[in-house]
């Protein structure tokens, strides 16, 4: 049920294409793909220049804040924006400007004219450039590709980002960084051009969006999306589960080396390993979304099914102490928080009223996005005051009351309609 974080093999490139018949999916998912590996490889470097200038855990910690703040700022302005303007030339434009952002950083770490002060305006101000980006991608995709096909196309794009992120981007990370140190923000920088022109290429109509008016502010606009977000009690209860659950998610993530070094007394490569089963688990998540949706009959049930899960694993993850263990178990986390993740994106572009995608969306991310902070805060305070395995049984706990939180809009009579979670599922 995370949603913190969003063709992988030969076969998946056909499969994009036929998800495609409104223009270009398979151009769209490269452009994710491509991004995510680019983000995987600042991503890594970025703490690690981080930790040569300066030795303040705050101030590195900060680095990974800025990441997160803008979204508090920002996000619900992104929203409104994205459903204002054209959303192709808003993705492609943002890369721009992205990309030039990440080539004068290259440049000035090449040169040895970088500080801490830089990193943070840097990360602050991708986030907030990526506040716009990723609104704006939400209310994209239903352009091109067919309602009863969004399930199958948020699966393949959140598959290929993981795939190219934590399995290329992430390992070759370190190789680039021995290179040079600049050489992944200048890979970064690259990514984002690329994306750009695989975007600026896409063929849609125009924005579903009215025009703005006189008496139509951002504000008012802003208003619109978080009332039609509140309205919707499935749409309610889903963004409800999904803030308590990322509460538990940001203690996780924020203390994860602490819980496998501290608790299963795992050295470096412990450490990968659990990391990558893991990352195992959300591809096997990404590539069976639609089978696991089928069987468990909707999608209020399957997100339940799927924070209970997590719940259940990470009890297992706080209490076992064994390396293998704790990676399978973080393997079907991984694989539940996937399902969990493209679920709650079809069911808020599927619900969504035409116009209306882009601030319902950014409502929806940025109630999301706010607990993950707090998380990383209350997962530092458990370890510290009750032990390295605390942050994986608070996360439990957490997950559990953000499946509870499903379960009004599951025990409905109408237990079939649309209005109780059940989104049309159309196999790929």
């Amino acid at each position: 049920m995370a949603d913190s974080g969003t063709g992988t093999e030969a076969g998946h490139g056909a499969a994009a294409g036929a998800l495609a018949p409104r223009g270009g999916f398979g151009r769209l998912w490269s452009a994710a793909a491509i991004s995510r590996f680019g983000d995987s490889l600042r991503g890594t470097a970025l703490p690690l220049l981080a930790y040569t200038l300066t030795d303040s855990p705050l101030l590195i910690s900060l680095v990974t804040a800025c990441g997160f703040v803008p979204w508090l700022f920002f996000g619900l302005l992104g929203g409104a924006v994205a459903d204002r303007v054209d959303q192709r030339r808003a993705m492609w434009a943002v890369d721009v400007l992205r990309g030039l952002l990440m080539a004068g950083f290259a440049l000035a770490v090449a040169l040895g004219h970088v500080g801490i002060g830089l990193l943070l305006a840097l990360s602050f101000a991708l986030t907030t450039l990526q506040t716009l980006f990723d609104n704006a991608a939400t209310a994209l995709l239903p352009a091109v590709v067919p309602k009863e096909k969004l399930a199958a196309a948020n699966a393949r794009l959140m598959t290929g980002q993981e795939l190219a992120g934590r399995f290329v981007g992430g390992p070759l990370a370190p190789v680039l960084i021995a290179l040079g140190a600049a050489l992944p923000f200048l890979a970064d920088a690259a990514t984002y051009l690329v994306a750009a022109a695989l975007v600026a290429s896409l063929r849609t109509g125009p924005p579903a969006g009215r025009p703005a008016t006189a008496g139509r502010t951002v504000r008012r606009e802003i208003a619109e999306g978080i009332r039609q977000l509140w309205r919707d009690r499935v749409l309610r209860a889903f963004c409800v589960a999904v803030a308590l659950s990322n509460v538990g998610i940001g203690a996780l993530i924020a203390t994860l080396v602490v819980v496998i070094k501290g608790w299963l007394g795992a050295g470096d490569f412990g450490y990968v390993v659990v990391t990558i089963g893991y990352g195992i688990g959300m591809v096997l998540g990404g590539l069976l979304a639609d089978r696991t949706i089928a069987a468990a009959g909707g999608t209020g049930r399957t997100l339940l099914f799927a924070g209970v899960l997590q719940a259940v694993t990470l009890v297992g993850f706080g209490t076992l102490r064994s390396v293998w263990l704790a990676a399978l178990l973080l393997g079907l986390f991984g694989f539940a928080g996937m399902v969990g993740n493209v679920l709650e994106t079809t069911a808020v572009q599927q619900r969504s009223p035409a116009g209306m995608l882009g601030r319902i969306s950014s409502a929806f991310r940025t109630v999301s996005v706010a607990g993950t902070p707090l998380g990383a805060l209350c997962g530092g305070a458990a370890a510290t005051a009750f032990g390295p395995n605390a942050p994986a049984l608070l996360a439990a706990v957490l997950l559990a009351l953000g499946a509870a939180a499903l379960t009004p809009v599951l025990q409905t009579p109408d237990g079939a309609s649309s209005d109780s979670g059940q989104i049309p599922h159309t196999a790929p």
